[in-house]
């Protein structure tokens, strides 16, 4: 596994009032979060970079207003026919 190293000042997470554990694990569901959002890693990888479940990842997602599902048009009217007619 590669490890990617990111300065920060020491006082973003005073700042936050995190610890610097936990702005850290923050930071690295944000940027799986945003991946993910992009389309550019699944939601079982972005999970993965976020050293959490996909189930996890999932339901933490609405927290950064990401959604899980994106539906088009005829995905949603085929899914909610009945509820239509």
């Amino acid at each position: 596994m590669k490890t990617m190293q990111i300065e920060y000042p020491e006082s973003i997470p005073a700042a936050l009032n995190l610890t610097p554990e936990s702005f850290e694990a923050e930071a690295r569901l944000a940027l799986a979060i945003k991946l993910f959002e992009l389309g550019r890693l699944s939601s079982g990888q972005a999970a993965a970079l976020a050293g959490i479940s996909r189930v996890t990842f999932l339901l933490n997602c609405h927290q950064y207003r990401a959604s899980t599902v994106l539906w088009d048009r005829e995905e949603i009217e085929a899914e909610f026919k009945d509820a239509l007619s």
